[in-house]
């Protein structure tokens, strides 16, 4: 199975890129992701519940992240065990650029191979649910990072309208009211 896109991500590509760094954030974002657990230098063990078709199962995996270049790219090696279900294992390459208009461009390759139930049910929908979960994964990641990182221009944008004009516009108001209680009252000066 390949398959490969880009991202465009609200954030630099340094934000980017520890995100992409940071477990927890990750375990937030992978659909069906129960644990991340670093077992050493770019080494880590995870634990995720999956369904491809009408095949669910918990994956145990092993991830690795080679060729490192801080903060522009890696490869992500992975092998995930779901046992009677089947497995999964292959490479991920990764890569992030500065988008003219702001942002980040995450473009990403995966090569897999899958095995046991999961092939059984068929390439088509192996590619779609990997492509589900990718758009599921990329959806949850927009949303951590922005509460990570919220947009500077949402937040000039949300700001109250000053209070001057306001304060000008009150005098005029209280003094039509009086005028209209003191006719409706016939109160003198």
């Amino acid at each position: 199975m390949d398959l490969s896109s880009q991202q465009a991500l609200p954030v630099t590509p340094q934000q980017a890129w520890d995100a992409l760094n940071d477990i927890e954030l990750l375990r937030r974002s992978i659909p069906g992701c129960e644990s991340i657990t670093a077992t050493g230098e770019d080494s880590f063990d995870v634990l995720v519940a999956a369904a491809i078709g009408p095949v669910k199962a918990k994956f145990k995996g092993k991830l690795r992240l080679l060729d490192v270049v801080a903060p522009t790219s890696y490869t992500m090696q992975f092998d995930g065990q779901g046992g009677a279900a089947g497995f999964g294992k292959g490479t991920a390459k990764v890569s992030l650029s500065p988008i003219a208009e702001g942002g980040t461009m995450l473009d990403y390759a995966v090569h897999a191979q899958v095995g046991g139930k999961i092939a059984q049910v068929g390439s088509r929908l192996v590619d779609m649910a990997a492509q589900k979960m990718a758009g599921e994964f990329f959806e949850n990641f927009r949303k951590v990072l922005e509460e990570k990182y919220p947009p500077a221009v949402e937040a000039v944008e949300a700001a109250p309208p000053a209070a001057a004009p306001a304060a000008v516009a009150a005098p005029g108001f209280f003094a039509r009211l009086w005028a209209a209680l003191r006719r409706l009252f016939g109160g003198g000066n």
